[in-house]
């Protein structure tokens, strides 16, 4: 019926909707059917269809169970799919007149940004597509086509401003990467330790987050494992679970309990996942939500709001309160070191673009597998086991590596923006929380 109904000449159908959509409204009976539901499903099956060339590419699917053995069974070639995929991008923009008869105010705005989310995702799934095929993109090129985003280049001069103000916090002998490892020895969680520290500061994330109504059954489960390019993942599995894994292969330390807690679990991507299926999902009936393409707008709107969400959960001093008070003896650890190691951690987070640097320079072929590495030891603040890590995982995801800190930074600022003049902790999580609700796009931030 779907695919009946947008045969229907363009304005036709326009009026036809905008009578059914005013009637429902004045009678306050059930909205009319949606008209982007024909969309809205073929994109979710090309999403799966890319997944049959493209491990990484579906990282979660909880629509329809035949869906995924219709990709599975098909195994549609990649010249096909993206000709499909234009085909889909003819018809929604044959639909652009049906604005004018959705819902105005806060629910037509939604029914905007689904529309252009709808429109971008598409694109980042074309050109996804084209790199499988092997169209090779600059590291610029490809963030602004599967990410709807590029990042400020830093000159290495930048780094080196910071690497001296580290050098003098961190005296003595030997290399300067040398001395930052010796000193974060002292921040260890021993492995006994990790998990009763990890669970510990999931429950603090948590009870920092305001009264709001998540499902009361929401829930996630936390695993521990090995060999993976990432420290931390969420694998989202609908009807509001996730399950955690945390990659034990390199000592953790203990800022990233907090981190981790946060930013995969309260208020990061299991919260941003559970309100995208209650307020979309299952309130709206929007189905191109039952999928999550990793290379994809979306992407930044996640790794941003979970890392933004690591300071809306916990103010530094908040932060330094507590783990002193707490997660500090759980591990073991001196808790009146609390706040000279935060002194450092904030040094380094300065050269968090040291890592964007390196993946564009390696992706754009001007240094190699071996320059990559020696580029984060000597700007990044990575030990060479971390670096050759992280070098995996930029082979891996590519230009991924943006949505971590610039996703923040633009988030950051949209929330500041909202906020205005009413810098309350009420207000920012209102808007923090209307952003993780919505279908907002990474262009969309500014």
């Amino acid at each position: 019926m779907q695919n009946d109904r947008l045969r229907v000449p363009g304005s036709a159908f326009l009026v036809v909707f905008a009578a059914l959509v005013a009637g429902a409204l004045v009678s306050g009976q059930t909205p009319p059917p949606d008209p982007y539901r024909s969309v809205a499903e073929q994109y979710v099956k090309l999403v799966l269809a890319v997944g049959q060339h493209d491990a990484d590419y579906v990282d979660a699917f909880y629509g329809p169970a035949e869906w995924r053995k219709e990709a599975e069974a098909a195994k549609k070639p990649l010249a096909e799919i993206d000709a499909q995929a234009a085909a889909v991008e003819k018809q929604f923009a044959q639909m652009a007149g049906l604005a004018a008869a959705l819902p105005k105010g806060p629910e037509g705005e939604l029914w905007i940004l689904r529309r252009q989310y709808l429109t971008r995702q598409l694109a980042a799934l074309r050109s996804r597509v084209a790199m499988l095929q092997g169209r090779k993109f600059t590291f610029d090129e490809e963030s602004l086509a599967l990410y709807d985003a590029v990042a400020p280049t830093k000159p290495a001069a930048e780094f080196e401003a910071v690497l001296a103000q580290l050098s003098a916090r961190l005296p003595g002998e030997g290399s300067l990467i040398d001395r930052y490892d010796r000193y974060k020895q002292a921040f260890v969680i021993p492995k006994a330790r990790v998990d009763r520290v990890f669970q510990e500061a999931i429950r603090a994330c948590r009870g920092r987050m305001p009264s709001l109504p998540l499902p009361m059954n929401e829930r996630f489960t936390v695993e521990y494992v090995t060999n993976k390019s990432w420290s931390g993942y969420n694998w989202y599995q609908g009807d509001f679970k996730s399950v955690i894994q945390v990659n034990t292969d390199l000592p953790i330390y203990i800022d990233r309990a907090i981190d981790l807690a946060c930013h995969e679990g309260y208020p990061g991507h299991h919260v941003y996942n559970v309100l995208l299926e209650k307020n979309l999902v299952k309130d709206r009936g929007w189905v191109e939500y039952t999928v999550y393409p990793l290379f994809s707008p979306q992407s930044l709107i996640a790794e941003g709001t979970a890392n933004y969400g690591i300071e809306m959960a916990f103010a530094l001093p908040d932060r330094l309160r507590f783990e002193g008070d707490v997660l500090f003896p759980i591990a073991g650890l001196d808790p009146t070191r609390v706040a000279d190691y935060y002194t450092v951690l904030d040094l380094v987070d300065r050269l968090s673009y040291a890592g964007n640097e390196a993946a564009r320079q390696y992706i754009d072929g001007k240094i190699d597998r071996a320059g990559a590495v020696a580029w984060l030891e000597r700007y990044a603040m990575y030990t060479k086991p971390r670096a050759e890590q992280r070098v995996k995982f930029i082979e891996q995801y590519r230009s991924y590596v943006i949505n971590y800190n610039l996703g923040k930074d633009l988030v950051r600022a949209y929330v500041e923006k909202r906020v205005g003049k009413e810098k309350t902790p009420v207000r920012r999580w209102r808007e923090f929380l209307g952003l993780i609700s919505s279908p907002r796009l990474p262009s969309g931030l500014k």
